[in-house]
């Protein structure tokens, strides 16, 4: 009899396919699953087998998803997301409150995450579980009880509560100014700029950012790029250049000294970050502590 276990992929083997679509690296999937790069390669290929398609277009030193895997990724990623949610909610005490949080990268790395400690101990009845994303669909998944989104307050079918408004301006390190107290605004085309590789339309990037300050860039202008803000940022801090900073994601960075400004220049784009939620969920009394420690939050050092 063709049974749904005879049809069923082996577990093990899509959980390696997903770390390594998700990292487009086996070497990185196989960091995150602490297995050997031999391991990972190994489950991949078992489940090749089993489809009997490739799911990876190899190259030397690279690989990246053939048409069959990324349509299998949507699928798979999505199942054991499901899973993996089911048994969490399964292992929670009954006797506490279970709160979903998802905001972008940037702001659950930067700004949250520093700051979830003190939450967790003012409100030990709540369970968090955090999801990063910079995909919206995902910060507005129906399992998600709130998210910290960018835009401009108008989700439908959604309640949104501004937390702190969207403020641009360069940061460095101090190395990078070496002995240069400043850099005049005119002479930043000149310099190394960072650049966040994403496809996010109303995320400011130093083209934009220039032109509000009536600067331009030549035309092909190509900076180094990375295609994650907190890595970038780190590129910053490290010397490499000049990076956008946000106001609240870096300022604890410029407490420190770690970084510092190059230029008293800055930009206030009108959009900014929203805790939005459904108000009807049935966390909502969770939802409405998060908010307001969220707002009291907001300018206070993350430690």
């Amino acid at each position: 009899m063709n049974t749904i276990r005879h049809q069923l992929p082996p577990l093990e083997p899509c959980v390696a396919f997903d770390a390594a679509a998700r990292h487009l690296s086996f070497t990185k999937a196989a960091k995150e699953l602490n297995l050997s790069q031999a391991a990972v390669s190994q489950k991949i290929r078992n489940l090749e087998s089993f489809l009997g398609v490739d799911l990876f277009i190899r190259a030397n030193r690279s690989v990246r998803l053939s048409p069959a895997g990324k349509e299998f990724q949507h699928t798979v990623s999505g199942l054991l997301r499901q899973l993996a949610s089911a048994a969490n909610d399964i292992k929670t005490p009954a006797t506490r409150t279970r709160l979903t949080i998802a905001a972008d990268q940037s702001v659950a790395s930067m700004w949250l995450m520093p700051r979830l400690t003190d939450f967790q101990l003012k409100f030990p009845d709540i369970a968090v579980r955090l999801i990063a994303s910079d995909d919206e669909s995902d910060c507005l998944h129906p399992d998600v009880h709130i998210a910290i989104i960018h835009g401009k307050g108008d989700w439908p079918a959604y309640q949104a509560e501004k937390l702190f408004e969207e403020e641009i301006f360069p940061v460095c390190s101090p190395a990078y100014l070496n002995k240069r107290r400043s850099i005049p605004i005119e002479q930043l085309i000149d310099e190394a700029l960072l650049e966040q590789d994403d496809n996010h339309w109303d995320w400011m990037n130093w083209r934009t950012w220039l032109s509000h300050n009536d600067m331009h860039l030549p035309k092909g202008y190509r900076g180094f790029q990375v295609n994650s803000y907190p890595l970038m940022i780190d590129a910053a801090r490290n010397g490499h250049g000049i990076a956008l900073g946000w106001r609240y994601l870096v300022d604890s960075l410029l407490q420190s000294g770690e970084l510092t400004t190059p230029t008293n220049a800055t930009v206030k784009t009108g959009f900014g970050y929203y805790l939005v939620h459904k108000g009807n969920s049935s966390a909502n009394t969770a939802v409405s502590r998060f908010c307001k420690w969220a707002k009291e939050r907001q300018n206070l050092p993350s430690n």
